[in-house]
């Protein structure tokens, strides 16, 4: 009789860590972002397939440059496989009360009242001095690992990609799309 309650026992205790292992850890944005510090020139790593991005081949970079109305603008640049550069601008503003959680446009500016014309880009992690960043949104459908140079160590992206997984993202398709060191 004392062997299966014991049993019972060790299982109930368990049963919190079994199940956290399976839960992903948060997804929400960082809780301060300065978008001071955030602008400028950032190079893409690494990113999930998204249909804009499908002529992309090297030289991916993002620059974002704040405007007086307290947006950015943001143009996105890139490489195609013909060597060509690809560029497209957008706005970017924050979503209020919500500092790592910004929308971002690439449609025409008269459509910007239009919530389908706004997507999630929330700034899930930063480093702290601003070097690198990991930008994705709520459905988990879309990621960027940004570095403020062309290059990243392995050590860092492999760590980054782990704790990236344990947010829910689906790396299997991830493309790398700069050197690692």
């Amino acid at each position: 009789m004392l062997r299966p309650l014991l049993f019972v026992s060790a299982c109930l205790l368990a049963a919190p860590a079994v199940a956290q292992v399976h839960t992903p850890t948060s997804n929400l944005p960082v809780p301060s972002l300065d978008l001071a510090r955030y602008a400028g020139k950032w190079h893409e790593i690494a990113h999930l397939p998204m249909f804009f991005q499908r002529k992309c081949v090297s030289d991916i970079t993002a620059e974002y440059t704040p405007l007086a109305d307290g947006t950015l603008q943001v143009v996105n640049s890139c490489r195609d496989k013909e060597g060509e550069v690809e560029t497209a601008t957008g706005t970017a503003r924050s979503v209020t009360g919500r500092s790592g959680a910004l929308e971002v446009r690439f449609a025409p500016r008269w459509l910007s009242w239009a919530p389908v014309a706004w997507g999630d880009y929330w700034v899930v992690e930063i480093d702290p001095d601003y070097q690198w960043a990991v930008v994705g949104g709520s459905s988990r459908e879309h990621l960027w690992i940004l570095s403020r140079t062309p290059t990243m160590e392995r050590s860092l992206f492999n760590e980054l990609r782990k704790r990236t997984e344990a947010r829910g993202y689906d790396l299997s398709e991830l493309i790398v799309a700069a050197p690692l060191k």
